[in-house]
């Protein structure tokens, strides 16, 4: 089986050299050996970074990351864990829309002041609402 060098995978993968080799310092993915002082790969690593990216975008750590892609390659998902973000994605969704309303509200309101528009002023109180409500942990790992 043909390995892959390290600049071919970032190219197929669209990720920096230097985040493969944490990655694999960390034990995210793992390098198959050297060829001079150039990391190899398999093949297969490219659907993983695949996937770690996917999770990236959907709010999971890397450490979640690993836990849902162990050393031999299978992947464990929990899927409560997957309800659960999907969930909280919602949530943030219908907080965006808000958001976006209240600025097109802004924007569009003929009131000489804002401060004296009272739509403005009910969605400035449920802003406040918005940000006390209870929000999850910041575990975020970036590369």
């Amino acid at each position: 089986m043909a390995l892959l060098d390290i600049s071919e995978v970032a190219k197929q993968t669209g990720l920096p050299a230097s985040t493969l080799r944490y990655y694999d310092d960390i034990g995210l993915i793992a390098s198959a050996g050297r060829k001079g002082l150039r990391r190899q790969f398999l093949p297969e690593v490219v659907a993983q970074l695949r996937l770690i990216s996917l999770g990236q975008t959907a709010g999971f750590s890397l450490t979640d990351m690993a836990q849902m892609l162990p050393a031999n390659g299978a992947p464990q998902v929990d899927r409560d864990t997957l309800h659960a973000r999907a969930d909280e994605i919602d949530r943030q969704i219908a907080d965006l829309r808000k958001l976006r309303d209240t600025l097109r509200h802004v924007a569009d309101c003929p009131a000489p002041s804002h401060l004296d528009c009272p739509t403005f002023q009910r969605m400035m109180a449920a802003s406040g609402r918005w940000a006390r409500r209870d929000k999850p942990s910041a575990k975020r790992s970036a590369p």
